[in-house]
């Protein structure tokens, strides 16, 4: 979930402990929704938010969240649908043609290094697997979706209202003007939302959506798309819909796009560029630069061995293997943390001395641990460097704030510490959770659950209640001053995922209900203060001004994909909805399956 930011790249178009056993994977038993919850439901009046005039977009990160996800059972949440007060649109594809912004790319960094120290577990697939199904065996009495989901499921087909009127096949939906932007063209926001419209039962928007796939979704079109995107997005959305539906289309679309995705991988150090033309079959570093982003080339592992596995096709999983063999023998780490650039012609490090768990090497952290997970727990060189890497934050990048003494992840550069942190940050509470979970030491589970205290408090002590994208935290105590300091270039918030979705791990983890009620606040405020009243969310620019928090007429893919996904996640009381024994979920939310062992 993991390293999540939104990246600077302008692109034209915007000590271990003996691990448990891990049950093999079966088919996903249909998820049972939670007993009902007692009904605070109430959406809260939503201010209207007009179009008005906003800054030139800031360079923004974005996070990748650490997601799992497990089959939901459909049924059961089909018959709430209309009381969930659907809004019948037919999608009108929006023919309103809007100048393609030079935008900023998600950083979504998550570094994930392969070992082989084990046979991986694809070589025995000769054909495609049977994804596993909603129909499992053992089938649980259904549980009605409790009042906070179908508040989500509300929130949701508010968005996709918006995005069928005014974006219906485009990247992402501009709210505000009632039209689009495009950033490689590809319905960005309806491939992202697939699997949260399954998990959430929307039946008729899924099928809906997978019609365009069938008839629209071609990848053979000369357009530049950013690897780590395309893989995370993309790629992770068809394989994730492919398992949970069973539907063999999201496959072959998987292996259209994953091999027109291979050609970045053609440098000389096997390192891949950040951007492939996935028409011409070429690719290329940005125009200003010959390295990639340390988080990005390590954080679309789980995606392209998932994909080797399904086909029987090793040449994908090979290809990032060899990325984190290379990155796991590197020197220039600093007790385990690494640096944000990496040479795509050397293979070195580049800009040293730098460490962040922020944008640009935060998923690095996220993919380490999910690559020992997905691979059923053999590959111990992912193990080792998730550990160590653990073992540096703590000694370098951990202090605590005055007055409350949160405990948060800084910065270190060249020597000297700063209390910046990112609000991608906040994937870290979740990945800790779900390692702790998956054996390893519990003093992880400590960590998280300091650190998750602290990313709600980046949003409780804000006049929105929203987070800003990036908090700076005092040392010392200063009379009047709260733990949270917040620069004016850093107060927007971009609807991102991290924090819902480590309250989604902490809840599903200890089962308190503080961590679900935290998550309630969110939602609220998010409908307070980022709800445009003809369809959709927007991005705001201003998280300090209840008023006008400046609306920026953007609504990420991710909103769809991640947030509101990680939101139901996390109101659900079915430990089988998505069962994190059996899914481990891509930066981006999408549950791919846990290898059975070898």
């Amino acid at each position: 979930m993991g390293e999540q930011w939104k990246s600077l790249t302008n692109k034209s178009s915007e000590d271990l402990k003996p691990e448990p056993e891990i049950p093999g994977l079966k088919p996903a038993n249909p998820a049972v929704l939670p007993a009902p919850q007692k009904a605070d439901a109430n959406l809260g009046d939503y201010q209207e938010l007009s179009p008005q005039k906003h800054p030139k977009p800031l360079h923004v990160r974005r996070g990748p969240p650490n997601l799992q996800i497990r089959p939901p059972r459909r049924e059961a949440r089909l018959q709430t649908q209309d009381d969930a007060g659907r809004a019948k649109e037919e999608p009108h594809p929006a023919d309103k043609e809007e100048k393609t912004e030079k935008s900023v790319i998600s950083w979504r960094g998550a570094v994930i290094e392969p070992d082989q120290s084990t046979e991986p577990p694809s070589s025995k697939i000769k054909e495609p697997e049977k994804p596993s199904s909603l129909e499992g065996e053992d089938q649980k009495e259904p549980v009605p979706i409790n009042e906070r989901q179908m508040a989500v499921i509300e929130a949701f087909r508010h968005a996709w209202k918006g995005y069928k009127e005014f974006a219906w096949g485009h990247d992402e939906l501009k709210p505000l003007s009632k039209s689009y932007s495009e950033w490689f063209g590809l319905g960005l926001t309806l491939i992202d939302a697939l699997d949260t419209m399954w998990i959430l039962g929307l039946k008729e928007e899924f099928e809906e959506a997978r019609k365009w796939v069938a008839t629209d979704l071609l990848f053979d079109k000369n357009v530049d798309v950013n690897l780590f995107e395309s893989t995370i997005r993309i790629l992770g959305g068809l394989l994730s819909t492919y398992h949970l539906s069973g539907d063999s289309l999201f496959l072959e679309k998987a292996k259209d796009i994953g091999n027109r995705l291979m050609p970045a991988f053609n440098t000389p150090s096997k390192i891949p560029y950040s951007d492939v033309n996935i028409g011409r079959g070429t690719a290329h570093p940005p125009r200003w630069t010959s390295d990639s982003t340390v988080a990005e080339v390590t954080s679309i592992q789980l995606e392209f061995r998932e994909l080797s596995r399904l086909t029987g096709d090793e040449k994908f999983k090979k290809a990032v293997d060899e990325v984190m063999k290379h990155v796991h023998a590197l020197s220039g780490k600093n007790d385990g943390l690494v640096p944000m650039f990496i040479n795509t012609n050397s293979g070195q490090f580049t800009h040293l001395g730098v460490y962040t768990l922020g944008a640009r090497a935060d998923s690095y952290y996220e993919y380490l641990l999910k690559q020992w997970i997905q691979g059923g727990k053999q590959e111990n060189e992912l193990l080792e460097d998730y550990m160590r890497a653990i073992e540096g934050v703590k000694k370098h990048l951990l202090q605590r704030s005055q007055p409350k003494k949160l405990t948060f992840v800084g910065e270190f550069a060249h020597g000297h510490f700063s209390a910046k942190m990112d609000h991608l940050v906040c994937f870290l509470p979740g990945t800790l959770a779900l390692g702790a979970h998956n054996g390893l030491t519990a003093d992880h589970m400590e960590l998280a659950k300091a650190l998750i205290e602290t990313c709600y408090q980046m949003y409780a002590q804000v006049e929105t209640g929203l987070s800003p994208e990036i908090v700076h935290f005092n040392l010392h105590a200063q009379k009047g001053h709260k733990d949270v300091e917040i620069k004016p270039a850093d107060r927007h918030n971009l609807l991102r995922p991290e924090t819902v979705e480590s309250l989604f791990y902490l809840y599903r983890f200890t089962g308190d209900k503080k961590y679900q009620d935290w998550g309630w606040e969110i939602l609220q405020n998010f409908n307070k203060y980022t709800r445009v009243p003809t369809g959709g969310y927007t991005s705001i620019n201003n998280v300090q001004n209840p008023s006008n928090p400046e609306p920026r007429d953007k609504m990420e893919s991710f909103f769809l994909g991640e947030t509101l996904k990680y939101m139901f996640l996390l109101f659900s009381d079915d430990v089988d909805l998505i069962n994190l024994d059996k899914y481990v979920f891509n930066t981006e939310a999408h549950p791919l399956p846990i290898w059975a062992p070898a």
